[in-house]
């Protein structure tokens, strides 16, 4: 087998250091994957059958969101949901909930499938049946994405141009927003994830491999320390927190503590994804780089 060509995967230049609006230090993006039942029965149709399974998924919208919606509020924090169209289908009552607190709805895909491992015409399909649910269900079209399963291809990411996705908000490659560069010319705005905040690394992962649970003391530390560090940095500390793990009972008093740890400063500037990528997309134009 022949290896690739010895380049970064990435062609982008280094992320610009853009000042933040109000003179913040650093940025927190509260941002939430709802997957609902989609996870589960795109990793696997057999699923369709295992309701048990099925049943960490239907705890979003019964339980998770509602829970993760009041703290929110009580935390005054407009986060980004990025959801996927099957979950609207599913659960458009809880979305509705979404929109209604103020909170962004951006795309995710419709069945939580892997854009990698799909053909164009699924790719295709996948892009077009989330719009078309997303506007006759919920009257808009979203201008962000977050990828499947955290993966992409160079496809997909022509795809999300054509469509005009705005931002993504899926690579780990970086601490600060960036434009993508496509054989196209240039892409999307990313706003790139810590994977430390990907709690499902910490809350769900015993149900498909022998991994144990980590508890409130461990979770929340690493997320304090990783915020801090990037605070230093100057940088966006992205969350990937999903509502079937966050919205459980001891995960939502973690994410509470946290915004609790975040409102202490007075320098973070806590942003909707879309509110990230408007402001990139104005520094650049004044810079003279759009």
């Amino acid at each position: 087998m022949t290896s690739p060509d010895p380049k970064p995967a990435n062609p982008a230049g280094p992320a610009p250091e853009f000042p933040w609006p109000n003179g913040a230090r650093c940025a927190l993006f509260p941002a939430f994957d709802v997957d609902a039942e989609a996870v589960w029965l795109g990793a696997d149709p057999g699923n369709a059958r295992r309701l048990i399974t099925l049943s960490y998924g239907g705890y979003e919208a019964r339980v998770g969101i509602p829970k993760i919606l009041e703290v929110l509020s009580r935390h005054s924090v407009r986060a980004t949901f990025f959801v996927t169209g099957w979950s609207v289908d599913a659960h458009p009552a809880a979305c509705e909930a979404i929109l209604a607190d103020g909170h962004e709805i951006a795309h995710h895909g419709y069945l939580h499938l892997r854009p990698d491992t799909a053909d164009s015409e699924t790719l295709v399909a996948e892009m077009d049946r989330t719009f078309d649910t997303m506007k006759k269900r919920l009257g808009i079209r979203p201008v962000g994405y977050r990828a499947p399963w955290g993966e992409t291809c160079p496809e997909q990411m022509e795809l999300l141009k054509s469509r005009g996705i705005r931002y993504s908000s899926s690579f780990r490659d970086d601490i600060r927003p960036y434009r993508h560069v496509l054989e196209s010319g240039p892409g999307p705005v990313e706003i790139p994830v810590n994977y430390s905040f990907d709690d499902w690394s910490y809350g769900l992962t015993h149900r498909t491999s022998p991994r144990a649970l980590f508890g409130s003391e461990h979770v929340l530390t690493i997320w304090q320390e990783e915020f801090d560090q990037t605070r230093e940095w100057g940088g966006v500390t992205t969350m990937v927190m999903h509502p079937q793990v966050t919205g459980r009972p001891m995960r939502i008093g973690i994410l509470d503590r946290f915004l609790r740890h975040v409102r202490s400063f007075d320098d973070v500037w806590i942003a909707t994804g879309r509110e990230i990528a408007e402001h990139f997309e104005k520094s650049e134009a004044a810079a003279g780089r759009g």
